[in-house]
């Protein structure tokens, strides 16, 4: 507490000189004995204005010549082409209008810093000036705004009939990939049922859970649509394969959903970066804890027969936990059975 008020005591010392010195300045004005001294660091700092502007811009075309694959990722799927093209073309609006104003921002601040002989020039008002920084940018925003809904309605539209059904659901930390199974169809879900094993909460009274399976990695077919559906168990996360483009928040409570279509497999991919140890990966773009880091799992993209292969191959979550068949109701016993591919 005494350390407040010692805080409290300086600041209201240093308030109290300010106040005085403000007060000083606008007598000597009125008075007309204020002083009007132009002292040469008023020409160095407009010169350094022109230095650093050299040296920004310097280090910013350097720096995006020198790094430019480490932030632009290529692109492996189809609606990514769409979003790199919008992403590119706003890039070059934004940042030739932030190029030319800044420029102008600093050689004004040279040109026209302070000195007794120069007169302030009173210009009011101009119609000509005013439609031209109006409407110019009124169209090329629209143009923009345009362009962009166009490409999200066409992005968030219904995924086809035939996609591939996968849900993808974060958790503290960690995220956990379910598949359709044969019939493509991911079961429903109840939060209430999730436990130490059946981590989705799986209805098992929903025929559609019965062939689902679970998978460590992500693994999807090229040139086919497939439907992300995502959720989240316990805080925010955030679904996101940069080769894809595809990000989309996982919101507890809050399904959301994304499809798109890959358009390299991994073996294309990792002979067009020159890299044989390449991957794609899913990760977090949320920070959703202490465990965020670790929140990452590989995405293999395989030719659709190589995928229909691999898929065939995999085991039902039923199958594997038989001891979750007392919760399948009586009438569906028989077709669990069959379709999980359990042997009694």
């Amino acid at each position: 507490m005494f350390g407040f008020y010692i805080a409290l005591a300086v600041f209201l010392v240093v308030a109290i000189l300010l106040l005085i010195f403000r007060i000083t300045r606008l007598v000597g004005i009125v008075k007309g004995t204020g002083d009007k001294v132009v002292t040469g660091s008023n020409n160095a700092n407009a010169a350094m204005m022109i230095v650093f502007m050299v040296l920004f811009f310097g280090l910013s075309a350097w720096y995006s010549y020198a790094y430019f694959d480490a932030y632009d990722p290529p692109v492996a799927s189809e609606h990514g082409e769409l979003t790199d093209k919008l992403f590119w073309r706003t890039m070059w609006v934004t940042g030739i209008v932030f190029v030319i104003t800044n420029i102008l921002l600093f050689y004004f601040s040279y040109k026209y810093r302070y000195s007794e002989k120069r007169k302030a020039l009173f210009y009011p008002h101009n119609n000509k000036l005013e439609y031209i920084w109006t409407g110019v940018p009124a169209i090329v925003l629209t143009w923009l705004v345009i362009s962009g809904w166009m490409a999200w309605d066409g992005i968030m539209s219904e995924a086809p009939e035939d996609a591939e059904q996968i849900e993808i659901m974060g958790y503290q930390f960690q995220w956990s990939i379910r598949y359709g199974g044969v019939d493509n169809q991911v079961g429903d879900y109840d939060y209430r049922l999730i436990d130490a094993v059946n981590a989705h909460g799986q209805d098992l009274s929903d025929r559609s859970n019965f062939d689902d399976f679970i998978s460590n990695s992500m693994v999807i077919p090229k040139g086919k649509p497939v439907l992300l559906k995502i959720r989240a168990r316990d805080v925010l996360h955030s679904v996101f394969i940069p080769h894809m483009r595809v990000k989309m928040d996982a919101v507890p409570g809050m399904p959301t959903q994304f499809w798109f279509v890959a358009n390299k497999t991994t073996d294309e991919i990792r002979i067009e970066e020159g890299n044989p140890d390449f991957n794609y990966e899913l990760a977090c773009t949320e920070i959703c804890g202490g465990g965020h880091f670790s929140m990452k799992k590989r995405v293999v993209v395989l030719e659709p027969a190589e995928y229909a292969e691999w898929k065939a191959d995999q085991k039902s979550w039923l199958s594997k936990n038989p001891q979750y068949l007392s919760q399948v109701p009586e009438n569906l016993k028989e077709l669990a059975l069959v379709t999980a591919g359990i042997n009694e």
